[in-house]
C-alpha cells in the first residue's frame, strides 16, 4: 500500500478515536458526570465495555447496534459521530497538509462537535467548553504573531462573529447568548474574512435544515430550535471551503 494512502487512513482512524470520545463528552457533559471515570459503559444496563468492543465504527458494526450483554440497541449516532468526525480529520489533513493549520483546525472541529450536539441535544450552550476553545485560540494567535503572521484578522474574526450574533439578540431576541459565544469561539479560529463566509453559511444551514424539519412534522413552526449546530455545520464547511469561496468571489467581483 502507498505510505501516503496508509497515512490518510491512519488520520482517519485517529480522528475517528477521538470522535468516540466526543460521544462520552456529548453524553456524560450535560449530565454532570466526569468523562474519565468511569471507563465507558452501556447506559442501559452499566455493563463496562471491554477493550475489543471500543473500535470506533467497526466494534458497533460487529455488534450489529446492540450491547453485548444486554442487546440493548446503541444509537446509531455513536458511529455516525465517529464517522464525521474522522471524515473531518482526513479532509482537513488533506487540504492542509503536515502543518499547525491542520492541528489548529482538527481541535476546533472536536469543539464545534461537542458544543454542536449537546445544544441540539439540550437547547445548552456551556461556557467552560467554548472559553476553554477561545483561549485554546488565543493561544494560536499568540504562535501566529511568533512566526511573522498577522493576527488582527482573528481579532477582528470574534468582533465580526460575537458581535453580528449580539445585534440580533439586542434587536429580535431571537437567538441565544451560546451562540455568541460559539461564533466568537469560530472566529478567533478563522479570522475575519473566513467569518464572514462562516457567518452566511450557518443561516443557509438554518434556513434549508430548519424548513426540511418543518416540513417532515419533526419540529413545529413555532418550536425553538438551537441554531448553535449550524454555526458549528457553517464553521466546518468554512475551514474545508472557505478560502476557494473568498477566491472565487473576488475573482468575480474585482
Amino acid at each position: 500500500m502507498d505510505v501516503n494512502a496508509l497515512f490518510q487512513i491512519l488520520i482517519f482512524f485517529l480522528g475517528a478515536t477521538i470522535g468516540s470520545f466526543l460521544n462520552v463528552c456529548i453524553y456524560r457533559i450535560p449530565k454532570g458526570e466526569s468523562i474519565a471515570y468511569p471507563p465507558s459503559h452501556c447506559t442501559n444496563c452499566n455493563g463496562k465495555i471491554k477493550f475489543y468492543d471500543l473500535f470506533p465504527i467497526i466494534s458497533w458494526m460487529f455488534l450489529k447496534g446492540k450491547c453485548r450483554n444486554c442487546r440493548e440497541k446503541i444509537s446509531i449516532r455513536y458511529p455516525l459521530v465517529e464517522f464525521f468526525t474522522g471524515i473531518c480529520f482526513l479532509l482537513i489533513f488533506l487540504k492542509y497538509g503536515l502543518t499547525i493549520e491542520t492541528l489548529k483546525f482538527s481541535l476546533l472541529t472536536v469543539f464545534l462537535i461537542v458544543i454542536g450536539l449537546i445544544d441540539y441535544d439540550t437547547m445548552d450552550v456551556y461556557t467552560f467548553i467554548t472559553w476553554s476553545g477561545i483561549i485554546l485560540g488565543g493561544i494560536f494567535i499568540i504562535i501566529s504573531y511568533f512566526r511573522g503572521q498577522g493576527v488582527l484578522t482573528y481579532v477582528y474574526g470574534v468582533l465580526l462573529g460575537g458581535g453580528f450574533i449580539a445585534l440580533i439578540i439586542i434587536l429580535t431576541s431571537g437567538m441565544g447568548w451560546g451562540d455568541v459565544e460559539i461564533c466568537a469561539l469560530s472566529g478567533i479560529f478563522l479570522g475575519f474574512s473566513n467569518t464572514v463566509v462562516m457567518l452566511f453559511f450557518s443561516f443557509i444551514c438554518g434556513g434549508v435544515i430548519g424548513a426540511i424539519l418543518i416540513i417532515t412534522g419533526k419540529k413545529g413552526r413555532k418550536e425553538a430550535m438551537p441554531f448553535g449546530p449550524f454555526i458549528a455545520l457553517a464553521s466546518i464547511i468554512t475551514i474545508l471551503i472557505g478560502d476557494a469561496i473568498i477566491n472565487w468571489y473576488i475573482g468575480r467581483f474585482f
